[in-house]
């Protein structure tokens, strides 16, 4: 699967997305602030979010715990009214994001807002948790055919399941994701990355709602090949999102620890590295005669005793030793090589 020119998987580089979501207040101005931010960090994608709060919000409504403590607003649909930016500001974020070389995604929470995905020419769209059993908006969204990246926050994995079952072949990474805001470390279940990994075989990523600076870090040593994390101008401002976010400082920090991660992580296929072949020829061990033996004599066990370096017969085929005869004579501490041994027909024949 590609983000635009971007593969996502263990194989290749995490793509770090800059969630700015609602943490923009509102303000044009203050999402091309953060916008900057995300490239300067060394992000690679930026995720807006695109609703209409007439559409989104019936009338029974309500807040989350969460939001309770965060917002002034009498109904969470003045709130969300607050955060609606219009299409042209849209516009100008995207295009200000792919001038600082950042992909663009965004996140369609009702039906009426996926003409206007389609308008944008987003790199991705972002399905969010709860809209994991929404067959509709999925549908509108797969119709697309852009990406889907599809968090599976409060999601039951027969609902998972369910989803996946209606993906068929489309392109698409599941999100490990804790619809907590924010999540304490400790229900975290950063597992849970390789349970979705080997369950449904496509790239799984990390939509973080921790405060821990290392968490994402830790979501790519776990196999995740995407991280999402949100990015505020500072935790404590007035809003949903802003406490669980990281500000300029802790998103720079949170990337540098994922690109370090990636580092640590490595490549798979378990192989003997270039940077380890003098320690290996050093260490590794060899057959040593533990005494004289004349020509002729036929080896055992108590002949032989193991030394390093490993540039003689390797210890591990021992077994191939014993029992052969030694072609030449040879005194206590040398080193076998095969040319001093017979071969296995005639060590056969000598017994």
């Amino acid at each position: 699967m590609k983000i635009a020119n971007k593969p996502l998987g263990k194989e290749h580089p995490v793509l770090v997305i800059a969630e700015i979501g609602v943490n923009h207040d509102g303000s044009v101005d203050r999402a091309l602030e953060l916008v900057d931010v995300a490239a300067k960090a060394g992000a690679d994608a930026i995720k807006l979010q695109i609703f209409r709060a007439q559409n989104l919000m019936h009338d029974s409504s309500a807040f989350a715990a969460y939001q309770q403590n965060t917002c002034q607003d009498a109904h969470p649909s003045e709130m969300l009214r607050r955060y609606e930016l219009p299409k042209d500001d849209l516009q100008r974020v995207i295009a200000y994001a792919r001038s600082k070389n950042l992909l663009a995604i965004a996140t369609p929470f009702s039906l009426q807002d996926i003409p206007l995905i389609q308008q944008l020419h987003l790199d991705a769209v972002k399905i969010a948790s709860p809209d994991l059993v929404n067959l509709p908006l999925l549908r509108a969204a797969m119709a697309t055919h852009k990406p889907l990246l599809i968090s599976t926050g409060a999601a039951t994995m027969d609902e998972i399941e369910t989803t996946a079952s209606w993906m068929g072949n489309r392109p698409y990474a599941l999100l490990h994701c804790i619809s907590s805001y924010p999540t304490p470390s400790g229900d975290a279940n950063l597992c849970w990355i390789e349970e979705l990994l080997s369950r449904f075989h496509v790239p799984v990523g990390y939509s973080d709602h921790t405060t821990e600076v290392y968490a994402g870090a830790l979501a790519v040593a776990a196999g995740a090949c995407v991280i999402e994390k949100h990015l505020t101008y500072d935790c404590a401002a007035a809003g949903p999102d802003h406490a669980a976010s990281a500000d300029p400082k802790m998103f720079s920090e949170y990337v540098r620890l994922i690109r370090s991660a990636e580092q640590f992580r490595g490549t798979r296929g378990k192989h003997v590295l270039p940077i380890e072949q003098d320690v290996r020829r050093v260490s590794r061990q060899s057959l040593v005669l533990s005494r004289d033996l004349p020509a002729g004599a036929i080896i055992t066990s108590d002949d032989l005793t193991v030394q390093r370096p490993g540039i003689g017969i390797p210890v591990a085929l021992i077994d191939q030793v014993i029992g052969r005869q030694m072609d030449q004579s040879a005194p206590a501490g040398t080193m076998l090589t095969w040319n001093m041994i017979s071969s296995p027909a005639l060590s056969a024949a000598v017994q």
